[in-house]
């Protein structure tokens, strides 16, 4: 059985439902009635507990901090009207806390850039192990040069481009994301199906879960971003940050 470790940090996300048919006679904000709200984890453990859904064992090494994510989103459209980050930055990685990685089929780096892992963190995590897969929001450079798969989104490729298009080797492990477009591997765009009022809250997490748990059986790159694609299709169907659901 394939065994995978998710590095990176993790957050608590509240989602706080409701309505609003008018502004503030204060100032121009939305007059925001809560009905519900909902209740998860994201990033590193929405990425562990996907794995985990997908039928993967899994391990995750994270911060041990108290980022909050608190959204305000309309319980009709979806319309995202403010989030509240609290406790934004971590402490960073004891390298040497980790264990033996040779045990794991991949290592997965969840890299939020809240001060878990620095650029020198992945190169050493990504030089111990021959498959490390990498969602980062660091511009991209050399530090990068043992990384297998690198995933961005358009914003994250719109940062390291310039670095990415004058060198082939990094651009040859750029899988970006892009939005309902598809994604993006070397020079084909595998595409996806639309969906409306779509919560794209915690997909990219999902994405990376599934690409890695059907490369690891398949070894085929082009169905493992297919398969991802579809994963993350399916939780954008769902409010908040979802799990998939096989």
């Amino acid at each position: 059985m394939n065994k995978v470790l998710v590095i990176g940090e993790s957050c608590t996300d509240i989602f706080i439902y409701g309505t609003s048919e008018r502004k503030s006679p204060e100032g121009k904000g939305p007059v925001f009635i809560p009905t519900y709200e909902k209740y998860g984890v994201g990033m590193a453990a929405n990425t562990t507990n996907n794995l985990s859904a997908m039928g993967i064992d899994v391990d995750m090494f994270s911060d041990n901090g108290n980022i909050i994510k608190t959204r305000y989103v309309n319980e009709d459209t979806n319309e995202l009207y403010l989030r509240v980050d609290e406790n934004d930055s971590v402490n960073r990685i004891n390298i040497n806390d980790l264990s033996d990685l040779t045990q794991y089929s991949a290592i997965i780096i969840s890299d939020y850039c809240k001060g878990f892992l620095t650029e020198e963190d992945i190169n050493t995590i990504s030089s111990m192990h021959n498959l490390v897969i990498a969602d980062t929001k660091k511009k991209l450079g050399d530090w990068c040069t043992n990384l297998k798969f690198i995933k961005v989104n358009r914003t994250e490729w719109e940062v390291s481009k310039d670095v990415i298009r004058d060198n082939e080797w990094l651009f040859d492990k750029i899988i970006c994301t892009l939005d309902k477009t598809g994604t993006a591997y070397k020079h084909t765009t595998y595409p996806v199906i639309p969906i409306e009022n779509a919560d794209v809250s915690g997909a990219g997490d999902t994405f990376v879960a599934g690409f890695t748990a059907k490369y690891l059986d398949s070894n085929d790159v082009g169905e493992s971003i297919k398969w991802g694609n579809y994963c993350a299709g399916e939780v954008v169907k769902e409010k908040g940050v979802s799990v998939f659901k096989k």
